[in-house]
């Protein structure tokens, strides 16, 4: 019987979250900055950049997946017990390797790229390991971490992801409203949480009927359980007066939105309602500041010092936002792009950001808990457009 390293497996009808062309479009962007740093091979072992140069978003199960960019090809790099699944998901070629010999996914590689190459790598993603083994079967003539320059090219969106980001957006909204809906006192956390997982994923399905349905999830925090914004959910029952934290995460072929919201059980005492007063307020402020032009560490510190006139900045606990597109809570992060002290990046129009201001008052003082709203604004012209539309504030969020 042959048993062989690897072989190409193609079956089945193609679907993927976009046209052939916008794929075109990125890989020859990367194909740009290959030639300028003098790369002729890529190999991508992360989950973002793969999905986002061909579509593909793999599982990997203990397994290692690639996707490998020359000048001719863009190869995806599969294991065998997903069998055809990923050459239906992926722009351009792919290649099964086998499991009968050790390290036949460096052979694959190898295959496309062959020996002695400039040979392009993610810094930020391959272990030590791994890297070791690009060295041993590739044998670069020389190896540059391409990651920076991929997640450059990832802050700024095509109108394809814009429209993609804006109809997750609106998925968010409808999970919210059903989370609105199912606040009640004595309902469990979990069970909120499951109403506004179940709308999502129903509304992806209406909407997206050849995509495949993975990652939406629910974070609804109620009382203590607000403190952090990753908190995750638990059963701890609702009780009048709670302050909540509403946030959807719709996943559509890879692509993450957000809502969140600060909520509360029937009423909001005094101390609790100036605390969120005062966030919406910052929340609205760093909205405005939001355009073509502005910085990353400008923006910050404008609301930090809003923060500090109200004698609230100690309270802050991270930063005021970050970008959008392929990521999610496991993989995938445009960290170039987040509102933070220590982010120089300047705002251009076709960037997708976040406004989400948090503080966090301790338990046992008036006001405790944690205070976030989260829109998401694109990036345009003249200013920004915000595409989240479910309301925030104490008017429309004081439910149950």
């Amino acid at each position: 019987m042959d048993r062989p390293d690897f072989y190409r497996f193609h079956q089945g009808h193609r679907n993927l979250p976009f046209a052939d062309a916008e794929y075109d479009a990125r890989l020859a962007r990367l194909c740009s900055t290959m030639d300028k740093l003098g790369v002729e091979a890529c190999i991508f072992t992360s989950m973002h950049n793969i999905a986002y140069y061909s579509g593909f978003l793999y599982c990997a199960f203990g397994r290692p997946y690639a996707l490998v960019v020359t000048k001719s090809q863009s190869v995806t790099i599969s294991a065998g017990i997903d069998a055809a699944q990923p050459w239906r998901r992926c722009h351009g070629d792919n290649i099964t390797y086998t499991d009968w010999q050790r390290n036949n996914y460096w052979r694959a590689i190898l295959s496309v790229t062959g020996p002695g190459k400039v040979i392009g790598f993610e810094g930020d993603h391959i272990t030590l390991a791994q890297k070791a083994l690009f060295d041993e079967f590739l044998t670069p003539a020389r190896s540059e971490d391409i990651a920076p320059a991929t997640m450059r090219q990832r802050m700024h969106k095509s109108p394809a992801e814009i429209a993609l980001i804006r109809a997750g957006a609106e998925v968010a909204d409808i999970g919210g409203y059903a989370i609105k809906d199912a606040i009640k006192e004595g309902v469990r956390e979990i069970d909120v949480a499951m109403a506004g997982r179940d709308a999502m994923e129903r509304e992806i399905a209406k909407r997206f009927p050849d995509a495949e349905y993975r990652d939406t999830w629910v974070w609804f925090q109620s009382g203590i359980n607000t403190d952090g914004a990753h908190n995750p959910v638990t059963a701890r029952t609702l009780q009048r007066g709670d302050i909540l934290s509403l946030n959807t995460f719709p996943m559509i072929s890879g692509y993450y939105t957000a809502l969140e919201r600060t909520l509360f059980v029937g009423t909001v005492d005094d101390a609790s309602l100036q605390i969120w007063n005062a966030n919406v307020a910052a929340h609205e402020y760093g909205m405005s500041l939001l355009g073509p032009g502005a910085s990353c560490a400008g923006i910050t510190h404008k609301i930090n010092d809003f923060f500090a006139e109200r004698d609230l900045l100690q309270y802050r606990t991270f930063g005021y936002g970050h970008s959008f597109g392929v990521l999610s809570h496991y993989y995938g992060r445009e960290a170039g792009l987040e509102l933070r002290e220590d982010i120089d990046t300047v705002l251009e129009p076709g960037m997708v950001i976040s406004m989400e201001p948090m503080l966090t008052i301790a338990d046992g003082k008036p006001g405790a808990g944690g205070y976030r709203e989260h829109d998401i604004l694109v990036i345009t012209e003249d200013g920004n457009e915000n595409i989240t539309g479910y309301p925030y504030g104490p008017e429309f969020n004081v439910v149950g």
